[in-house]
């Protein structure tokens, strides 16, 4: 059964930090490209930042120079660091699993930056 179980969401101030975990299992998490997606109510899902399976990177802009992914491949694990985080960053954040053709998807953890 595949599975994507994120967690590491929550309340977070105005320049705090938050990091996200994307747990995966049921297929071969090294061969898939990951990323983090984010959606906004009424607002599209929008692209975070993605990392390839050879470790290749890509960033929103809205996200780059605060916002890190990474993979480790051992654990089958994908986070997402967030810092300096803004109240536009709310949101409910997926994790995404991408080997074409096929697409994977978490069920969403809500980040909400408030003070």
């Amino acid at each position: 059964q595949v599975q994507l179980v994120e967690s590491g969401g929550g309340l977070a101030q105005p320049g705090g930090s938050l990091r996200l975990s994307c747990a995966a299992s049921g297929f071969t998490f090294v061969n898939y490209a990951m990323a983090w997606y984010r959606q906004a109510p009424g607002k599209q899902r929008e692209l975070v930042a993605a990392i390839t399976s050879g470790g290749n990177l890509n960033y929103a802009d809205s996200v780059k120079g605060r916002f890190t992914i990474s993979r480790d491949n051992a654990k089958e694990t994908v986070y997402l660091q967030m810092n300096a985080l803004k109240p536009e960053d709310t949101a409910v954040y997926y994790c995404r699993g991408d080997y074409w053709p096929v697409t994977y998807w978490g069920q969403g953890t809500q980040v909400t930056v408030s003070s």
